[in-house]
């Protein structure tokens, strides 16, 4: 019973010096500058921001998927496929521009260095906080285990937009703590990513965007299954680029003229249908604006095309048409499409909002928040002093072990 009993605290100690050691962790990677976040300012001015004004039919559109895992080595290992495999699959079923965005790493393409795009997913935190980080030359590591403060998210992306190009906030519906404060205060991402294979709504969009933060989006697969027709080709998006090469991805994604799209799945397992479809989509014909009126045409009918606005409202909804309009009021600071397509795809444009042409040649600003530095000190000083604690207490927890073997 003596020996039981030793065993039992043994075993304790052991599990209270790992929950010490994670807790250590957690802390030491949340240290953060705290920042003052601007007051919410929905977009305003005379002039119409138009994502489609260098629209040129000869180079649309190019289908493309920028979220996709393939295996990779160690223990972190998300798919049972090579990037070759990938990228061959991608090519039968018509995709034009393949990335490999795996987790904290940098994937060369497996055929043709000239369609090299450099792009990583980063963050391997708890919550799901991930980012795909474009045109860096290296990986950073630095995570925040726990991001539990807007403050520690947006560190994140003023950290890896000084050493990238471009930005994406990833899957924000599937991140935790996705609220309508904090998508209220984050800024200086390029892009958001749309979870439109588990919502066509968006909302979260629409809090970022009511709240005067500009941002394209994109809808990506986030694909680890290709051999499963219910996981592949169920989302893309459709550039107007030149070529398939970065530098020209890169102006485009910078650009906005791009829309995204949602896929049934076709065939539902039949691989022959699902390829025979996705070789023949529907398509947008023509986007734009002229003066305040923004269009949409489309290739076939669509059941509805809503506009979305300020505060997800549902400024507009045409049914049973392959085109819509709407002119914009002066107190809409933005509208976006969703049009809802008779054949089960679902169509999502960039938005349009309002600017000041004589100040500023876009509606997208330049980061607004700034380091609170007494708090700053105080918050990192508290993770110091915690940080002393846990070690301590650790050190107490193996002499204790020490002592009763």
């Amino acid at each position: 019973m003596k020996t039981l009993r030793k065993i039992l605290r043994i075993l304790l100690k052991s599990i209270a010096a790992i929950v010490i050691v994670a807790t250590m962790a957690i802390v030491a990677t949340s240290v953060s500058p705290i920042y003052d976040f601007a007051e919410p300012k929905p977009f305003s001015g005379a002039d119409i921001f138009n994502p489609y004004r260098n629209l040129d039919s000869t180079h649309c559109w190019k289908r493309a998927n920028f979220h996709v895992h393939t295996r990779v080595d160690g223990i972190f290992n998300e798919c049972d496929y090579s990037a070759a495999e990938a990228y061959i699959y991608h090519l039968k079923l018509n995709y034009n521009i393949v990335t490999f965005s795996n987790h904290n790493e940098l994937t060369p393409h497996p055929f043709y260095d000239y369609l090299q795009v450099n792009v990583y997913e980063h963050g391997y935190n708890l919550f799901k906080f991930h980012k795909l980080v474009f045109g860096s030359d290296k990986v950073n590591r630095f995570d925040h285990l726990l991001p539990l403060f807007a403050s520690q998210r947006q560190f994140q992306f003023d950290m890896l937009a000084k050493e990238s190009d471009i930005i994406q906030f990833n899957h924000p519906l599937r991140t935790t703590g996705t609220t309508k404060s904090l998508m209220s205060k984050l800024e200086g991402y390029n892009i958001i990513e749309l979870d439109c294979g588990k919502s066509t709504e968006n909302e979260f969009w629409d809090w970022a965007l009511s709240a005067g933060h500009y941002s394209f989006a994109l809808a990506n697969d986030d694909l680890h299954y290709i051999d499963r027709t219910s996981r592949f080709a169920r989302r893309c998006n459709f550039l107007c680029t030149p070529t398939p090469i970065y530098y020209d991805i890169r102006q485009c994604l910078l650009d906005g003229c791009y829309y995204s799209m949602r896929l049934p799945d076709y065939g539902n397992g039949d691989w022959g249908e699902k390829m025979r479809r996705n070789h023949d989509l529907p398509y947008v014909k023509d986007i734009g604006a002229k003066g305040d009126t923004i269009y949409i045409a489309l290739s076939i009918k669509a059941d509805s095309i809503k506009v979305f606005g300020q505060n997800h409202a549902t400024l507009s909804k045409t049914t049973d048409c392959d085109h819509a309009t709407y002119v914009m009021r002066p107190d809409d600071p933005y509208a976006r499409f969703t049009a809802y397509l008779t054949t089960g795809e679902v169509i999502y444009s960039n938005p349009f909002a309002r600017y000041d042409a004589k100040t500023a040649d876009s509606p997208i600003k330049a980061p607004q928040h700034k380091i609170n530095i007494p708090l700053t000190i105080l918050f990192n000083a508290i993770l110091l002093a915690l940080l002393a604690l846990l070690a301590w207490l650790l050190h107490k927890t193996i002499r204790y072990k020490k002592s009763i073997r």
